[in-house]
């Protein structure tokens, strides 16, 4: 359900979002540590910012995730759920992982990947 006084925006020439047709295989990894060796990945590139590889998130062990009180909203995309992200070593990366679990149509191919800052995680095409 969406709030509305949250606008609501449709990808356009102004605005444009690309998301890919096929999937890439990425290797995903943290502070030195595998989270996924051979993990299935989509690009999505919005705009003027940088192209993000959302996961599928199977790849991911999900007690590695915590959910996160923490959301955001994107015009374009939606509201997006995030996770806190725990390592093998203990450290927890607070909200360095987001979902959009019910994306705008626009962009359904997203629905229950994971995003990843990049300043935290880092996603590599194999």
């Amino acid at each position: 359900m969406t709030d509305t006084n949250r606008p609501v925006l449709q990808p356009g020439p102004e605005h444009p979002i690309h998301i890919s047709d096929q999937e890439i295989d990425v290797v995903v990894s943290a502070r030195g540590e595998l989270l996924a060796s051979e993990a299935q990945a989509i690009e999505l590139k919005e705009h003027v910012y940088a192209p993000v590889l959302y996961v599928d998130r199977q790849a991911i062990e999900p007690r590695l995730l915590e959910r996160s009180e923490h959301t955001s909203w994107c015009p374009y995309k939606g509201e997006a759920n995030y996770f806190h992200l725990t390592l093998e070593s203990g450290e927890r990366l607070e909200n360095a992982v987001w979902t959009y679990e019910t994306p705008f149509e626009a962009v359904a191919p997203i629905r229950n990947r994971l995003g990843f800052y990049p300043d935290r995680v880092e996603v590599t095409p194999r």
